[in-house]
Order: C-alpha cells, then structure tokens, then sequence
C-alpha cells in the first residue's frame, strides 16, 4: 500500500456533513494531544497533512484524508477539559453519528500516551470498541519519551491490562518513527481482511 499519497478530503463539523462512506476507512481516535496528527503525518511521510497543535481540544472536526486504497479519519480528541459543555457535547454527537452510520470501517487505531496510564476516557472508548465489535488496535505515543526502565514498567502495564482482552498495542514514536512499520502492517492487513 502506497501511504505517501494521501490528499485531505474534507471535514465534518456535525453528522450531516460526513461524506458518503464509499472506501474502506481507518479511524484514529484518542484524546486531546495525544498525537493522532503526529502519527497520521508520520505514516504518510509529511510533514504538515494533518495539523499538529500545542493547544488541546483543536480538533473539533473529523478530518478525512483519501488514499488510493482507503480514506484515514481523524476524529476529535475528547478529555480536554476547558471546552465548553455545549462544544464536548457536539463533537460527542460528530463522533456518534460516525460510529451509527453504516461505514466500511476497517480498523480504529486507539491511542494512548505511552508515559501515563491509560485515562477513564480512553478505557471507556476501549470498551465501546470492544462492544461494537470494531476492528481496533491500541497505539500507545510518544514512546520516545520514556527511559528503558519506564519502558519496561509501562510495557508490563499494558500487557497485564490488554493480553487478557486480546487487545494488541504497539509502543510509537513519531520523533524516533519506532512502531511506524509494524502500525503500516496493521493497516495494509486491516484492508485486505
């Protein structure tokens, strides 16, 4: 699969304004910050496809990036507490109205910062994964970050918290690119299945 054409397509700031799911998708999900950007740039080798920022909460769109085999989808980032309850509970309908279409979605690629456990919010979407039945992967960011031992400490913790629920997870690093390979393998395997 050719990662390095990917054009943005458009944006949907409420249900109504998602487009036709006429191609296999890959969603991206996590919270605010977490890196979704930074890895969505990492896997189509660009530097600016999809916007970084310092700020929480910028997102408040799903993005869609198309591909010659599929389209990527960046949903908003949720947990970013200063937004307002009206703007929490607008992207929640966004985000709900995308999981309730009939869409060809392939995989969602869950992530979580690798330094922290993982927050209520990502466990909670973790577990709407898993009881709708959507192909997911947890990516677990800015692996970078951490030192040998705090690797080790926080591998041991995610293996005892996902290898019982057969969840696989894959440490990333979009500063160092480490995992950018095994995640391609996930996607391409994802499309073909």
């Amino acid at each position: 699969m050719n990662f390095q054409n990917a054009e943005f397509e458009t944006a949907a700031g409420t249900a109504s304004q998602l487009p036709k799911a006429v191609v296999p998708e890959i969603a991206f999900s996590g919270r605010s910050n977490v890196g979704k950007s930074s890895l969505l740039n990492k896997l189509v080798n660009r530097k600016a496809l999809a916007r970084t920022s310092s700020t929480p909460g910028k997102t408040a769109t799903i993005n869609f990036y198309r591909l010659a085999e599929c389209r990527f989808v960046d949903l908003p980032g949720y947990g970013y507490a200063k937004v307002a309850k009206t703007e929490k509970d607008r992207w929640a309908a966004l985000v709900n109205g995308y999981f309730a279409e009939e869409r060809q979605l392939c995989l969602v690629l869950q992530l979580i910062d690798m330094r922290h456990k993982p927050t209520a919010d990502d466990l909670q979407m973790i577990d709407f994964l898993r009881s709708g039945g959507y192909p997911f992967a947890v990516v677990c960011t800015k692996s970078d970050k951490l030192n040998k031992s705090e690797t080790t400490a926080q591998i041991a913790l995610f293996t005892e918290l996902f290898a019982s629920k057969n969840i696989a997870f894959y440490p990333f690093s979009a500063v160092k690119g480490t995992g950018l390979e095994e995640i391609k393998a996930l996607i391409s395997s994802a499309l073909e299945g």
